[in-house]
């Protein structure tokens, strides 16, 4: 265990290297060794966002030059399909590095640790290489896991995102003038997050996602199908059994609302509602995209694979 771990990070202009940079900049025990971003190389971090101090500026670094970059750990935060060249550089050249990846490319990889902690935590030690989950998909995993054993039938899950989860490519789904007033589905059959779910509980989901006119934060509508019946205090003693003793995914008897999450390092699940006969139920579940469907996690995760505490660097309740 470092008393000091140096974190680089490539990919940091996006939404999600914002709010990374951030946590790494305030953690005790991380050093942010180099931020790589083409389009704001020469600049300093403050570019991005004002109040984040350094002394470094972003660099554009391609995955040859991390040869001679001395550092313990590499977060990728690259859209899906460029994370390839980078972990091989990082396989020949510095075996001991950790690597986490925040895109798709690795989450159905055995070999990687996929970095759900509430899930699976007791998998994470020893592993230098950790897919980290996508923002969807946490929000469904945390919200179905607890019932996963009674279901019936594949849950259905309807995913409102904010426009930020659309990333700063621009598009019809992250265009505010597009979206004022509006609600827009997007992908309705074959989404990677219902395969990433799907692969991870080891059961069908169906998942139907929209983006939303604001800008950070996810609201999941969970419907499923119980295959015998269940009183409603049975089915919310489920989840309570689950996460009784995880200060990052709240409880609520009331549905959760996105805006009073935003901003925030947890998840929050509740708002059950079972219909009568017992075997209908539906669940909700809220979370900032840019946080614990992204960057918080990816602290948590990076902490494991370290010995460090779990949540140290990560504000929380």
């Amino acid at each position: 265990m470092p008393e000091a771990a140096r974190i680089g990070v490539i990919g940091a202009r996006g939404h999600t290297g914002r709010e990374l940079l951030a946590l790494i900049l305030g953690h005790p025990r991380f050093e942010l060794c180099f931020a790589g971003s083409r389009d704001l190389a020469g600049q300093p971090l403050s570019a991005l966002e004002p109040g984040l101090g350094s002394r470094l500026e972003f660099e554009k670094i391609g995955a040859q030059s991390l040869v001679a970059r001395n550092m313990d750990a590499l977060i990728l935060a690259l859209p899906n399909g460029m994370a390839k060249e980078y972990v091989a550089v990082i396989d020949r050249h510095h075996t001991d590095c950790i690597v986490l990846d925040l895109s798709a490319d690795h989450r159905f990889d055995r070999q990687w640790y996929y970095g759900l902690p509430e899930l699976n935590r007791g998998a994470a030690p020893g592993k230098k290489r950790i897919a980290n989950p996508g923002c969807y998909a946490t929000a469904m995993q945390l919200a179905i896991a607890p019932v996963a054993a009674l279901l019936d039938t594949a849950p259905c899950c309807f995913g409102v995102s904010g426009y930020s989860g659309a990333g700063t490519q621009p598009s019809e789904r992250n265009d505010p003038a597009v979206l004022a007033g509006n609600l827009l589905p997007y992908q309705p059959t074959g989404h990677l997050h219902e395969r990433e779910v799907g692969h991870q509980l080891g059961c069908t989901v169906r998942f139907m996602p929209h983006v939303a006119e604001f800008f950070r934060g996810i609201s999941m509508t969970i419907a499923l199908s119980l295959k015998d019946p269940l009183a409603i205090d049975k089915f919310a003693g489920c989840y309570r059994a689950q996460y009784a003793d995880e200060p990052l995914v709240l409880l609520s008897d009331a549905i959760p609302k996105v805006a009073d999450n935003v901003h925030r390092h947890h998840a929050v699940v509740g708002g059950w509602q079972v219909a009568k006969g017992g075997r209908q139920a539906v669940v909700y579940a809220t979370l900032d995209n840019l946080l614990k469907g992204a960057a918080t996690q990816a602290l948590q995760n990076l902490n494991l694979a370290f010995g460090f505490p779990e949540l140290e660097g990560i504000p929380h309740a």
